[in-house]
């Protein structure tokens, strides 16, 4: 009886980790985010908001923009340092 438990637990584990393995990755962020190579922004909504960010450039003229529900690509990560919402819609 011990060895049908053990044996038991170890299929329902198996198939937890290989359920969780299958997931799908986590969401981008919301708000400004990088990864090894790009810069983003993804506004995070549920009416549809259209907003405006600033935009931080490293060696250059920081500019607005504006930018719907979702992720937007900004450019490369070496260029772009950051960027933030400004508190309007457009």
């Amino acid at each position: 009886m011990t060895s049908a438990l053990g044996s038991a637990a170890l299929v329902l584990g198996s198939l937890v980790a290989m359920t969780a393995a299958a997931s799908p990755a986590a969401a981008d962020p919301c708000g400004f985010y990088e990864t090894s190579s790009d810069a983003y922004y993804n506004h995070c909504t549920s009416d549809g908001s259209r907003i405006v960010i600033k935009v931080e450039v490293a060696w250059g003229s920081d500019y607005e923009r504006c930018v719907g529900p979702g992720t937007s690509w900004l450019g490369s990560a070496a260029k772009i340092q950051g960027a933030h919402y400004v508190g309007r819609t457009c």
